[in-house]
């Protein structure tokens, strides 16, 4: 086992050098070959995959992670389409993000360059290792891919048809850019994480589980795509349609991701009615409230079902159509419970009063804060950026949402006509 992670691990930083030598025509050639290759090659990852449901199915695997396993024949189409948008994506490798001239002559220039070796782990959708793969192919990285060993065979047979398809594309690819780990053991983990010398970064996406456990396991840098406990905040000054639209879509509109609404916040001194129109509006669309005392009583003036909420409700990721919901004191109160309970991912206040929300947008620490806007909107295509490989919750590099200039570092270059320091 060490030895396989050891020479898979130096196979990816030796594959990392190589792909500097590719120019962005060449890389696009190969992410649009990728694609065509995925939609001809169906037939044979979906045999991979059935082995993998078959196993599942046997296994005890939930609907919901079996739904999550299955490569259907949109999934491969989304797939392809991914990897064609990342082509058609500006590189970020060579960009200049910064120029100075010095007083003696001196040019600097602060240039995007790729971070060299990532390494992706992640749970049972088979579809992130065309879209991790491809995306930190265009940053010029390779990348390490270590997928729950209920998708290992249709991992392999993914990785397999966009290692071919890239190779014929272009000879210079090199073939150990894209690599998955060959075995389910648990023991690889650590014995990855712990190769310094050869990968530059981390990234785990997944549950909580997975993603503490990599965090405290690993000695390469991770950057973590932590839960969603996101939030909406109803001031006592927002617009009573707009806060409705905004609550129900962040909840409804796609609960089982990371950027949906979990917990909703409402001023204590809201008007009673429209908190009522709000709850009504969620019930009809078949969401569970769990409430605290205040809210309570509110609701049940108005006939409307609930279960009273548990300390652990604050900071529960549901996934699913269930949110909390609780009074606080005006706008501090709001502050201070996301300070305290949220995860740091996407947090919204409804005001229709500016120095109130300029006081949420500036004291709520998370990676993405809306003013009036639904939290559905904390992902790269709707933040123009393409594709994503995830949101990120932390504060040191990357934060939010993680698309292709996310995907590289920097150098500086100095160019002069041959100055020399006295």
């Amino acid at each position: 086992m060490q030895n396989e992670m050891v020479a898979l691990a130096r196979r990816a930083r030796i594959a990392s050098r190589q792909l500097n030598r590719l120019s962005t025509e060449m890389k696009n050639s190969c992410l649009r070959a990728m694609a065509d290759a995925l939609m001809q090659d169906q037939e044979l990852i979906r045999g991979e995959n059935e082995k993998d449901l078959a196993a599942g199915k046997e296994s005890g695997l939930s609907s919901a992670m079996l739904d999550r396993l299955d490569l259907t024949p949109k999934r491969f189409e989304a797939m392809a389409n991914g990897l064609r948008e990342v082509a058609d994506l500006p590189d970020p490798v060579g960009h200049v993000i910064e120029e100075r001239h010095r007083p003696n002559g001196l040019l600097l220039r602060k240039v995007a360059t790729p971070i060299g070796v990532i390494a992706i782990i992640y749970e049972s959708r088979p579809n992130v290792t065309a879209d991790a793969a491809g995306l930190c192919f265009k940053a010029g990285n390779a990348t390490i891919l270590r997928g729950g060993k209920e998708a290992i065979h249709s991992n392999q047979a993914i990785a397999r048809t966009l290692i071919t398809a890239a190779r014929t594309a272009c000879p210079d690819f090199p073939e150990h850019a894209i690599q998955v780990v060959p075995t389910t053991d648990r023991e690889a983990i650590p014995v990855l994480l712990a190769q310094t010398e050869s990968i530059d970064l981390c990234i785990p996406r997944g549950g909580e589980g997975l993603i503490r456990a990599v965090a405290e396991c690993s000695r390469i840098p991770v950057i973590k795509h932590y839960k969603g406990v996101c939030h909406v905040y109803t001031d006592r000054d927002a617009a009573p349609e707009m806060a409705q639209a905004i609550v129900v879509n962040s909840k409804t509109q796609r609960p089982g991701v990371c950027n949906a609404a979990e917990t909703w916040l409402v001023d204590k001194e809201c008007d009673a009615m429209m908190v009522l129109k709000i709850a009504q509006a969620l019930t009809a669309a078949g969401v569970q409230l769990r409430v605290d005392q205040p809210t309570s009583e509110c609701l049940t003036a108005g006939g409307i079902p609930f279960e009273l909420a548990t300390d652990e409700d604050w900071d529960e990721e549901y996934l699913d159509l269930v949110i909390s919901v609780k009074m606080v004191d005006g706008v501090q109160g709001a502050i201070d419970h996301v300070n305290q309970h949220g995860s740091g991912h996407s947090d919204s206040i409804v005001t229709r009063q500016e120095s109130t929300a300029k006081q949420f947008l500036s004291e709520v620490d998370a990676s993405a804060v809306y003013w009036n806007t639904s939290t559905r909107f904390t992902d790269g295509a709707e933040f123009g950026m393409g594709a994503e490989i995830g949101i990120s919750t932390d504060k040191i590099g990357a934060r939010g949402p993680m698309g292709l200039p996310e995907l590289t570092t920097y150098k500086w270059i100095g160019t002069s006509d041959g100055l020399i320091r006295g």
